[in-house]
C-alpha cells in the first residue's frame, strides 16, 4: 500500500511513476525527485488534453506551466508547486551533487497535493481521491526501490517510448483521431464526475515545503547557508514587547557585514504580509552593523526585492542574488554617477538624435525608472545608439553586464559585431556560439536564453536572476513578450527596448510592458523626420496587384474560357470550390503566370544600376521556402543567360545562406536579387538596396516596417558620380499597403532609357545624319553598333519570336488575349526588363 494508491482509478498512466517516486524517498532522494519531474511532465500533458489547450511556442515543461492560458486554467498555488518541483527536479536529474532527504521530502509532499488536486478535479473518480490526506513518509518507506542501474535504463526507455510514439503520431493520423476521441470520452466523463463531487476542502498550503524552497533558490544563489548565523538571526531594535526579532535569513558579505536580510510568510499569505517586518530587520541590521542590506520578502513562491537606500521601490524577483551581485548592488550606492550630466561618445552614436534618444533614457533612469521604449526609423542607427548607451551606463558605474537580444542569429552575428567594434573596452560574447565564455556584454537569440536560464553547474546556476543589469530588447513588440516574456520575468534588469514601429501603431501590450503611456515612448524619431533631415531615404509605392491577388476570385465573376480552365484543373476529391481566396488562387491557379508576371514587372519597372544595364539590389519577399525556390526556378527560365546567378534564395533553409548574405551585401557583385522568407525581412544592412517586392500578404505592423526598412539605407554615387540614391520602389502585389493604410508617394518605377540603349540610338542617329557622303565612316560605325550590341537591333529592344503552335487561354485577373505560346512555360519577359532605362 502506498500515498498514491488512488492514483491507479483517478490518473492510471501516472500510478507507476509516482509508486516509484515515493519507493526512492528514503534510500534514493535523487531519483524520488527524477520521477517527480517525470510524474509533473505527464500531469501537465494530461491537463492540457483535458482543458483543450494548445501547445505553446515551446514543447517544453517550462514553457506549459508558464503558459498564460495554463495559468487562467489551474490555480496559482498549484502552478507555483508544479514549478517548484520542476526546478528542484532539473538539479536532481542534471546535476550529480547529493540531494537532501528533506528536500526530496517536500517535493513528494508537494508533488502528492498537485495529484490529488488534479485527481479531484480533472479526472473522472473524484470520489476515490484521499481529499483530507496528507502525505505518509512511513507508507512510502515500506516501497522497494529499484537501483541506480535500473533507473538509468528505465530512464532511457521512457525516452525511446516517448519517441517512438511521436513518430507514430506523425506518421499514422488515425492514431491522433483516436486520442481525440478518447479525450473527449474522458471530458465528458469528468464533467459527469465533477457535477456529482462535493467541495474541495483540502488545505495545499505547506509551510514545511516553503523553507526548502528558499533554500533551494538560495543555493541556486551560491548561498550554502551553513553558518548558524545564516538563519534565526536575533536582532535587537524591534517594536515589541522584548524588543527583540529573529530574522529568517541574512546574506553576509565576505567582509562580515550583512548584503540582504530574507523575510519568509506563509504560503497561503502575500509577500507583501512580510514587508514591513523585513524593513524593520534591515533598519535593525543597518543600526547594527552601519551598512543597510537589500531586502527580500517571500512566501516561498513569489519573492520581492527592495533596495530602500538605493531609491527603488519594492518589485517582483524569481530567486536571490549572488554575493557579487549583492555587493555590487550596495556598493553603487555610493558610486553611481548622475547620468543627465554624463556625456555621450559622440564617435559611437553622433546624430543630434541619437543623443538626444539616450539622454531620454538616462533621464528616464535616473529617475527611477527602469524600462525605456525607443521608437526609432529603420536605418537610422539604433544598434549603434544602443551601444553608447550601453558605454554611457558603463562609465558611469549603472551597468556590468548587458544583455542584447534578437529574434534571428544574423541579427544576433551583426550586433556582436557592431558591439566588439565600437566598445571594445568591453568583451563581447556571443551566447549563440561561446556557451562558456564570460563578458560584459552578452548577445543570444530568445530561444537560446530560454534554455540557458535552466542551466545549472555544480548546483549554481549560471545566470541568476541578478546577473544582467541592463537587457536591450531588439525590435520590442507583442508577440516577442508573448513567446519570450518569461526571460524578461526571469531576470531583474533594466530594460529598453527598440522598433521600428512608428509610435502610433505600436500596440498597447508593448507600452504595458514599459509602463508607458500608449503612444508615449521614452523617445521618437520617425521615419519622415530621419528623411527630412537627409539622414534615410523615403519608400516610393507601385501597388501593382491585381484584384485576384488581393481578394481572390468567384467562379461567377470568370467568363466561360475561365470556367473551363478552372473546372480542367486538379481540385482534389471534393471538387472545384465556388470561390477561391487569394492564397489558394495563387496555389492553384496562378503560379506560374502569376510569378512571371511579378518578375517581368520588377525588371521592367524597378530601379537600374551599372549605367542603367542592370536591375539595382532587390530583395523579394516570398511566402515560404517552396514559394522562393518556385520563383528563382521561373526566373532562370525567363534570364538563363544570367546563369542562375543573378537572383538567388537566401533563407532559413539556404546552405552557407550567410555567404550569399555577404555576397548580397558587395554593390557589384551577384547575387543582386534576393529571393527571401523571414531571413531578410529585418536587421540585413544592405544600403544598395533599391527594390522591395512584397510577394506574400504580411499582417504584423512591426514586420511590415521591418521590412520596409531594407531599403532606407543612404547610398551616395549608387547611380553614377554624384547620383546618389534618393529613394527605394516598394512593389506590393498582396495588398500590404492598403492593409496598413500606407499611403506611400506612387511612381511609375523606372522610364529613362539604359546607357546601352541610348548609345545605340545616337550611334544609329549619327548613321542617318552621315547618309553617303562619308561611306566609310558610316561602314566602321554600323560595325560598332551591331558589335556593341550583338546584332542589327538593340539586345534590349530583341524580343524572342514566338513560334507558331496552338492558343493557349491564360488568366491572370482578367483573361489575357489568347497568344501564341507553342512551347511550354511563359513567353519571356522583354529583354529590356534586364538591361532597360535608368532611375531617373
Amino acid at each position: 500500500m502506498g500515498n498514491f494508491d488512488f492514483v491507479r482509478q483517478t490518473l492510471p498512466s501516472l500510478h507507476d511513476d509516482c509508486a516509484r517516486a515515493e519507493s526512492y524517498l528514503s534510500s534514493d532522494p535523487r531519483s524520488a525527485c527524477f520521477y517527480s519531474r517525470r510524474v509533473v511532465e505527464e500531469l501537465v500533458g494530461y491537463l492540457y488534453d483535458v482543458l483543450s489547450l494548445r501547445t505553446p511556442y515551446r514543447d517544453d515543461l517550462a514553457a506549459k506551466i508558464g503558459d498564460p492560458a495554463f495559468k487562467a486554467k489551474v490555480p496559482q498555488g498549484i502552478g507555483q508547486k508544479l514549478t517548484a518541483i520542476r526546478r528542484i527536479a532539473n538539479t536532481a536529474v542534471h546535476e550529480n551533487r547529493q540531494i537532501r532527504p528533506d528536500v526530496s521530502l517536500a517535493v513528494l509532499r508537494e508533488l502528492f497535493n498537485v495529484v490529488v488536486w488534479t485527481s479531484y478535479h480533472h479526472s473522472p473518480s473524484p470520489d476515490v481521491v484521499p481529499l483530507q490526506a496528507q502525505f505518509d513518509p512511513a507508507l512510502a518507506a515500506k516501497a522497494a526501490p529499484l537501483s541506480r542501474e535500473e533507473v538509468a535504463r528505465l530512464a532511457a526507455k521512457f525516452r525511446e517510448q516517448d519517441e517512438a510514439h511521436a513518430r507514430e503520431l506523425a506518421e499514422k493520423n488515425e492514431r491522433l483521431a483516436q486520442h481525440e476521441a478518447e479525450i473527449a470520452q474522458l471530458k465528458a466523463q469528468i464533467a459527469a464526475a465533477q457535477a456529482a463531487a462535493a467541495p474541495d476542502t483540502r488545505d495545499y498550503d505547506e509551510a514545511a515545503a516553503r523553507d526548502l524552497f528558499i533554500d533551494v533558490l538560495l543555493n541556486e544563489a551560491g548561498w550554502e547557508l551553513a553558518e548558524q548565523r545564516d538563519r534565526e538571526f536575533e536582532v535587537t531594535g524591534m517594536p515589541n514587547a522584548e524588543g527583540k526579532g529573529f530574522v529568517d535569513y541574512v546574506l553576509w558579505g565576505a567582509d562580515g557585514l550583512p548584503l540582504a536580510v530574507v523575510e519568509a510568510k506563509r504560503t497561503a499569505k502575500s509577500p507583501e504580509v512580510g514587508q514591513q517586518q523585513a524593513k524593520l530587520y534591515a533598519d535593525c541590521l543597518e543600526k547594527q552593523f552601519g551598512r543597510r542590506p537589500v531586502i527580500f520578502y517571500t512566501n516561498g513562491y513569489e519573492h520581492r526585492i527592495w533596495d530602500d537606500a538605493g531609491g527603488y521601490p519594492p518589485r517582483e524577483t524569481q530567486g536571490f542574488y549572488t554575493r557579487d551581485e549583492l555587493e555590487l548592488l550596495i556598493q553603487r550606492r555610493r558610486t553611481k554617477l548622475p547620468l543627465s550630466s554624463a556625456p555621450v561618445n559622440t564617435d559611437i552614436a553622433g546624430r543630434p538624435y541619437q543623443v538626444r534618444a539616450i539622454k531620454a533614457v538616462s533621464d528616464a533612469f535616473d529617475r527611477k525608472q527602469r524600462e525605456a521604449l525607443l521608437v526609432m526609423a529603420t536605418g537610422s542607427g539604433k544598434t549603434r545608439t544602443t551601444i553608447a548607451l550601453v558605454d554611457l551606463l558603463q562609465k558611469t558605474n549603472w551597468v556590468k553586464r548587458v544583455l542584447f537580444l534578437a529574434d534571428r542569429t544574423a541579427l544576433v552575428n551583426q550586433a556582436a559585431n557592431a558591439f566588439k567594434e565600437h566598445l571594445s573596452g568591453s568583451t563581447t560574447v556571443n551566447l549563440v556560439t561561446e556557451k562558456a565564455v564570460e563578458g560584459r556584454v552578452y548577445v543570444s537569440t530568445y530561444p537560446t536564453m530560454m534554455n540557458l536560464i535552466n542551466e545549472v553547474d555544480g548546483g549554481v546556476r549560471r545566470f541568476g536572476p541578478g546577473y544582467f543589469d541592463l537587457i536591450v530588447i531588439d525590435e520590442a513588440h507583442r508577440s516577442v513578450y508573448a513567446k519570450y516574456g518569461a526571460i524578461f520575468d526571469y531576470f531583474d534588469a533594466m530594460l529598453v527596448g527598440l522598433t521600428a514601429t512608428p509610435k502610433d501603431e505600436v500596440d498597447h501590450n508593448t507600452y504595458r510592458l514599459f509602463h508607458l503611456e500608449d503612444g508615449v515612448p521614452t523617445d521618437n524619431y520617425s521615419l519622415d523626420e530621419a528623411v527630412d533631415a537627409g539622414y534615410l531615404v523615403p519608400p516610393k509605392g507601385i501597388s501593382v496587384g491585381t484584384q485576384f491577388l488581393r481578394s481572390g476570385i468567384k467562379y461567377d465573376d470568370l467568363t466561360e474560357e475561365e470556367k473551363d480552365q478552372w473546372d480542367a484543373l486538379d481540385w482534389g476529391e471534393d471538387g472545384p470550390p465556388d470561390e477561391v481566396g487569394a492564397e489558394e488562387l495563387n496555389r492553384f491557379l496562378f503560379n506560374e503566370d502569376t510569378v512571371d508576371k511579378v518578375l517581368e514587372t520588377l525588371m521592367m519597372q524597378g530601379y537600374k544600376v551599372a549605367g542603367g544595364d542592370r536591375l539595382g539590389k532587390t530583395i523579394i519577399f516570398a511566402k515560404s521556402q517552396k514559394h522562393a525556390e518556385f520563383i528563382e526556378k521561373r526566373f532562370n527560365l525567363a534570364y538563363p543567360e544570367l546563369a542562375g546567378r543573378f537572383a538567388r534564395v537566401i533563407t532559413h533553409g539556404t546552405p552557407y545562406a550567410q555567404s550569399l548574405i555577404d555576397d548580397f551585401s558587395i554593390r557589384d557583385k551577384a547575387p543582386h536579387v534576393a529571393i527571401s522568407v523571414d531571413m531578410l525581412d529585418t536587421g540585413i544592412d544592405v544600403p544598395e538596396v533599391v527594390n522591395l517586392v512584397f510577394f506574400k500578404m504580411v499582417r504584423s505592423k512591426s514586420k511590415f516596417w521591418q521590412m520596409i526598412g531594407r531599403g532606407t539605407r543612404l547610398c551616395p554615387d549608387l547611380f553614377g558620380p554624384g547620383e546618389d540614391k534618393e529613394d527605394f520602389l516598394v512593389f506590393d502585389f498582396c495588398g500590404n499597403l492598403e492593409y496598413f493604410s500606407q499611403d506611400l508617394p506612387g511612381s511609375q518605377g523606372q522610364l529613362q532609357k539604359s546607357l546601352s540603349q541610348r548609345l545605340f540610338e545616337a550611334r544609329l542617329g549619327l548613321v542617318t545624319a552621315l547618309g553617303s557622303d562619308e561611306p566609310n565612316l558610316r561602314s566602321s560605325t554600323v560595325k560598332n553598333a551591331a558589335r556593341g550590341r550583338g546584332g542589327d537591333e538593340p539586345r534590349q529592344l530583341r524580343r524572342p519570336a514566338a513560334p507558331p503552335g496552338r492558343r493557349k487561354v491564360r488568366i491572370c485577373g482578367r483573361v489575357e488575349r489568347a497568344r501564341a505560346a507553342g512551347r511550354r512555360g511563359p513567353a519571356r519577359p522583354r529583354r529590356s526588363a534586364i538591361l532597360g532605362p535608368r532611375r531617373r
